[in-house]
């Protein structure tokens, strides 16, 4: 019986096609492995891989399933659109509590971790310090950062980072001047220091 291939549908990008081949062929120099080294991990033939690297094979289905697993990836990481409209990182403003927030990492990032910048202005905590599950990590790029911890106030200064639980009431303000962070923030971290700020809001205005 002659084998049969579900080809995979990109008429809508065609752009993807070529984008996936490129992956294949950058994770394996990565590697360090040649394309018999691939080949041989994925069960099929040399030339086959040098046909779909090249372009010269249509990809299919279930030629990739067994690609993204030697290279340690998954099929939707190889076959993932090329979107170009999130290139440009925008600025979200809290204008009531003083903190512009730029998010480095979009839904929620490696490991359901989000990186942000933070610029804060304000001199002191609005409201009551916050509690959330897990840990806190933030280093800061310029300024000092007034960070309340429980009953203490910790000043961290320009290239020092600190980290703490967060089942300690915590919150971080600028002590003298505007004060710069870049922060790695867990689910809980997220809703609990960004949830003031509108993410879905237009930019704001220079």
């Amino acid at each position: 019986m002659r084998a049969t291939h579900t080809v995979l549908p990109m008429t809508q990008e065609p752009d993807l096609d070529a984008v996936i081949r490129a992956r294949i062929r950058g994770l394996r120099l990565a590697r360090g492995w040649s394309q018999d080294g691939l080949a041989a991990r994925c069960h099929m033939s040399t030339s086959t891989l040098s046909r779909i690297e090249t372009g010269h094979r249509r990809i299919s289905l279930d030629q990739l399933v067994p690609i993204a697993r030697a290279l340690g990836s998954t099929l939707d990481q190889l076959v993932e659109s090329v979107d170009h409209d999130d290139v440009v990182i925008r600025p979200r403003r809290d204008r009531t509590h003083g903190m512009t927030t730029w998010l480095l990492s979009g839904d929620y990032g490696p490991q359901g971790m989000t990186v942000a910048k933070m610029r804060i202005t304000a001199r002191r905590p609005a409201g009551e310090l916050g509690v959330h599950p897990g840990r806190d990590w933030f280093t800061v790029l310029s300024g000092t950062a007034r960070l309340y911890l429980g009953e203490r106030i910790i000043l961290v200064a320009a290239g020092q980072a600190a980290q703490f639980s967060t089942m300690t009431p915590h919150a971080i303000a600028a002590d003298d001047g505007p004060v710069e962070l870049l922060v790695i923030l867990d689910r809980d971290g997220l809703r609990a220091h960004l949830q003031t700020v509108d993410l879905t809001a237009a930019p704001p205005e220079e």
